[in-house]
């Protein structure tokens, strides 16, 4: 493994800001805290910096040793918010906020980029610029398309752009990246069946949502299995129903929500147009009736086939070939995606462990994203940081 010496130096300070970072989280478009931190040590650093993009964004400029002369620009992101929910954990740099967790490693990936950042502001080893884009609003705020909205491209133009994320399970030393579609969209769906209260004695007297209810959920599972092809990626996630007040009492009405996850747009129409007439003619089968919200979050993340095998290089040069696997991909999804559409660029993975904290001696396999006793591995600080400065000095370094 091949850390750059200056990084390795100051990995106590960076994992310092990281835990600060930790203890401290804000949820999407509430970063304030956290980019006056972030814009602090970029000014600290003599990084010129630039806020307001999709509300707390914040975007460092590092010129070559060229000035920037070149044109060339490379853009590098992480993002920033936490996630709302409790904390288990009881280290000093846990979650001073209730309710309020950095539970999928953004404060680390921050500390990475920063890391990464300190180093530029000392050793400007290419040429061109390179742009540091800490992004807000990742978890379900759409962070990333609103900092494309805001003008992130128009005035920070790069040639191409980069992401990672932390991954427990995978081993600490390890990357992941690989072309083509390597994180799902993300869809939900809303519907509410429209019947006719009745007592439930008397049954006949009313039009009952609860059985309309369970065919429709049942039958939304046939278009996973009989209307897609069987090698193309689907899941329709039912995971909420609510009807009814009382035991003896048949209600109005039943709302049914949940999720949807692709791959690609051609499956996500084709199901969100069975779901509707699903949901349609199994209620005029009952006498019911019915609303049907179909609302289509995040994109898929889809890697560039080029700038994947550049990434490719760039970590086998770091860490060997053999510590670079490919990305099964996931059904989770990253706002990354909105990136990947206007730029070519990769979204790679480094593993995180266990991802528990190791003071705290959980065991029992790996400690997952978005789970109340995630932490950060801050071992990754240093090799996180390396692989964006290798990224940025190889890319601005070669001819393309």
């Amino acid at each position: 493994m091949k850390l750059i010496d200056s990084i390795l130096t100051q990995a106590a300070g960076i994992a310092a800001v990281r835990r600060d970072i930790h203890a401290h989280p804000e949820l999407c478009f509430e970063e304030v805290r956290t980019a006056d931190v972030v814009a602090a040590k970029l000014t600290e650093w003599g990084i010129p910096v630039h806020r307001g993009l999709g509300t707390t964004g914040v975007v460092g400029t590092v010129h070559g040793r060229d000035g920037g002369k070149s044109g060339r620009a490379i853009g590098l992101r992480a993002d920033m918010d936490a996630l709302p929910m409790q904390e288990h954990n009881s280290f000093a740099h846990a979650s001073q906020h209730a309710g309020k967790m950095h539970a999928c490693g953004h404060d680390g990936h921050t500390a990475m980029l920063l890391a990464a950042a300190q180093h530029f502001a000392k050793h400007r080893n290419f040429d061109g610029t390179v742009y540091l884009i800490f992004q807000p609003a990742e978890e379900g705020g759409g962070g990333a398309r609103e900092m494309i909205k805001d003008g992130l491209f128009e005035q920070f133009p790069v040639e191409a752009v980069f992401g990672m994320h932390n991954w427990p399970g995978m081993a600490v030393g390890s990357f992941a990246a690989s072309p083509g579609p390597v994180m799902a969209s993300s869809n939900e769906f809303h519907i509410v069946i429209r019947g006719k209260g009745a007592h439930a004695a008397l049954p006949h007297n009313g039009i009952d949502p609860v059985p309309v209810a369970c065919q429709m959920v049942q039958a939304f599972q046939t278009i996973v299995t009989r209307n897609k092809k069987p090698l193309d990626a689907a899941v329709i996630s039912v995971t909420m129903i609510h009807t009814g007040e009382a035991t003896n009492v048949v209600p109005d009405s039943c709302e049914i929500q949940g999720t949807v996850r692709t791959f690609t747009n051609d499956v996500l129409d084709l199901i969100e147009r069975r779901m509707q007439e699903i949901a349609e003619h199994t209620c005029a089968a009952f006498g019911a009736t019915v609303e049907f919200q179909f609302k289509r979050n995040y994109p898929p993340t889809i890697n560039h086939p080029a700038e994947t095998a550049f990434v490719r290089e760039v970590l086998a040069e770091i860490v060997g070939a053999e510590q670079v696997v490919d990305q099964e991909p996931t059904m989770g999804a990253e706002d990354f995606a909105y990136m990947l559409q206007e730029r070519p660029g990769c979204y790679a993975f480094i593993g995180n462990g266990d991802g528990a904290h190791r003071e705290m001696g959980h065991g029992g396999g790996p400690c997952m994203l978005h789970n109340p006793s995630y932490d950060f591995n801050d071992d990754l600080l240093p090799l996180g940081a390396t692989f964006w400065v290798r990224l940025a000095e190889k890319w601005l370094g070669s001819a393309r």
